[in-house]
C-alpha cells in the first residue's frame, strides 16, 4: 500500500436517510426535507468529520402513485448555493442531467456554484433514468441508451470548452482606465455538433477551479467508456468487495487504454452503514428501520430498478435470476447491483427487499465502529476503492454516527485526513487545476 495514499469519503444526501421507509421512525427527520437549515446542518457535520464533499442526486419526476417514499424536493445547485454560505471547506456535488439541460445552462449554474463556494463545485453527469422523467422535458420517451450517452459526450465537451472560453486574467478592472475586461482573454466556442449549438462565450468568468470536478456514476458498457474519458472521480454501485475490485480494475484498465493513469480517478461506491457500540446495537438499528418497511411498496421500488413484475411473487420463494443487462433500459449500475445479489444470495423475495431496504443493495456494513473501519480498510488496501459515498440509512443520526466514531478511528491508522489541505475541491481530491484548453470549434 502506497503510505501517502488516504481514503475519500463523500456524504451522499438524500430526504430523510437511504432506507426507504426510515422515515417512518419517530425520530426521523422526515419533517425537515424542505428546510434548508436541516441541509446546512448536515454539510457543517460532514465538514466537522473533513468529508470530501456532500453529494445531492435528481430526479425529473414524481410518481404520484407511489405514496410511501419521499420525493425529490429542493433544487440540488439552489440548496447547495445556500450550503456553500453555512460552510468553509467542503465540496458541493450537484447531479446534472445531460439529456435534459443544454451545456450553457448548465455551465452558467456550476461556474455560478464555484464562485459562490470559492472553488468546491462539482458536477455528477448523468444521462437520467425514466420515461416518466422525458415527459416534463417535452419527450414522449427517453431516447435510447447509446444516443443518451451520445449526447452525454457533446454536452460536456461543450460545457468545458464554456468554462474555458473566459482565461484566469480575464478581469482586468482597471477604473482609471475604464477597461473591466480583457475582451482579447474572452473568446466563443462556435460549437456545432448533432446535439447543440452552443456560441459562448459564458456570461461568467473562469471558475476559480478552472472548471467543478466532474464526477459520474455510470455501471454500463457505455457509462464505463464515457467515465475512462471525462470523470475525475467516479461513483459507483458494488454490493461486495469482491464486485468492486472487478468494477475498479476493469475502470483502471479503461483509463490506461485512453492516455489517463490508472490510479488518477478515484473510485467512490456507495457505502451503506449501521455503527453501534456492540454489533448487536448496530442490528437492533437496523432492524428499529426495517420494521417500517412496506412490502408493497418494497416491491413496486424493486419492479422499476429491474423492469419485471413481482407483485404477485410468493414471499418466502425464490427470486429467479434476472435476463442479461442489455436489454434493460433503466439505471443500469442499479439493475446489475440486484442481479448480483440474487445470483450470490439466492435469496426469498422478502429476503431480497431486506437487502434492498437502504441503499437499493450498495455494499452494507453492519458492526461497532472498529469492526467497520476494519472492512473499510479491507476494501482501501485491496484496491477495491479510493473511498466511499456514504449513503446514511438516517439523517443525522447514521451521519453523526459515523464521523463521531468512525472517523477518528480511520484518522488515527493514518488512512483518513484530520484537516482539509486546501480550500477547493479539487485541493481536496488530489486534483491539479485544469489548463484552458484552445478551442476547436466542433460541428457535425
Amino acid at each position: 500500500m502506497d503510505p501517502t495514499r488516504q481514503l475519500h469519503l463523500n456524504a451522499f444526501i438524500y430526504g430523510a436517510g437511504h432506507h426507504t421507509m426510515g422515515w417512518r421512525h419517530p425520530d426521523s427527520s422526515a419533517d425537515r426535507v424542505g428546510d434548508i437549515a436541516y441541509y446546512e446542518d448536515l454539510a457543517r457535520l460532514a465538514e466537522r468529520g473533513c468529508l470530501d464533499a456532500v453529494f445531492f442526486a435528481d430526479g425529473q419526476s414524481v410518481n404520484h402513485e407511489y405514496a410511501a417514499g419521499i420525493p425529490w424536493f429542493l433544487e440540488p445547485v439552489t440548496a447547495l448555493s445556500a450550503m456553500a454560505r453555512a460552510t468553509e471547506h467542503i465540496g458541493l456535488v450537484t447531479t446534472i442531467s445531460a439529456s435534459f439541460y443544454t451545456p450553457f445552462h448548465a455551465a452558467r449554474l456550476l461556474a455560478s456554484l464555484d464562485h459562490i463556494s470559492s472553488g468546491r463545485a462539482g458536477i455528477n453527469v448523468v444521462t437520467s433514468m425514466f420515461d416518466a422523467e422525458a415527459r416534463n422535458h417535452g419527450l414522449d420517451a427517453l431516447p435510447g441508451h447509446a444516443q443518451r450517452y451520445e449526447r452525454a459526450e457533446e454536452f460536456v465537451d461543450a460545457m468545458q470548452g464554456l468554462w474555458d472560453s473566459w482565461s484566469d486574467s480575464a478581469l482586468v478592472v482597471d477604473r482609471e482606465a475604464g477597461r473591466y475586461l480583457d475582451p482579447s482573454q474572452i473568446r466563443p466556442i462556435n460549437h456545432r455538433g448533432n446535439h447543440f449549438s452552443v456560441a459562448g462565450p459564458l456570461t461568467v468568468p473562469r471558475c476559480p477551479q478552472g472548471r467543478p470536478v466532474l464526477f459520474q456514476a455510470g455501471s454500463s458498457e457505455a457509462g464505463r467508456s464515457f467515465a475512462a474519458r471525462y470523470a475525475e472521480a467516479i461513483y459507483s454501485v458494488s454490493w461486495d468487495r469482491e464486485s468492486a475490485l472487478e468494477y475498479a480494475v476493469d475502470m483502471r484498465r479503461r483509463l490506461e487504454l485512453v492516455g489517463r493513469a490508472g490510479n488518477s480517478v478515484p473510485i467512490l461506491p456507495g457505502l451503506v452503514t449501521y455503527i453501534g457500540q456492540t454489533r448487536e446495537e448496530a442490528r437492533e438499528k437496523k432492524a428499529a428501520l426495517d420494521a417500517y418497511l412496506d412490502t408493497d411498496s418494497a416491491i413496486t421500488q424493486l419492479n422499476m430498478f429491474t423492469g419485471q413484475d413481482y407483485t404477485s411473487h410468493p414471499l418466502d420463494g425464490p427470486v429467479a435470476g434476472l435476463p442479461p443487462a442489455e436489454g434493460f433500459t433503466g439505471p443500469q449500475g442499479r439493475y446489475l447491483t440486484v442481479q448480483r445479489i440474487i445470483e450470490t444470495k439466492q435469496p426469498t423475495l422478502r429476503e431480497l427487499l431486506g437487502f434492498l431496504a437502504a441503499g437499493g443493495g450498495h455494499a452494507t456494513m453492519i458492526g461497532t465502529p472498529t469492526e467497520v473501519a476494519d472492512e473499510i480498510e479491507e476494501w482501501f488496501i485491496s484496491g477495491a476503492c479510493d473511498g466511499f459515498n456514504l449513503m446514511c440509512p438516517s439523517f443525522p443520526a447514521g451521519l453523526d454516527d459515523f464521523v463521531e466514531l468512525v472517523v477518528p478511528i480511520l484518522q488515527a491508522r493514518g488512512l483518513f485526513r484530520s484537516s482539509y489541505p486546501g480550500s477547493t475541491l479539487r485541493e481536496t481530491l488530489g486534483l491539479a487545476k485544469p489548463a484552458r484548453q484552445e478551442i476547436v470549434p466542433v460541428s457535425g
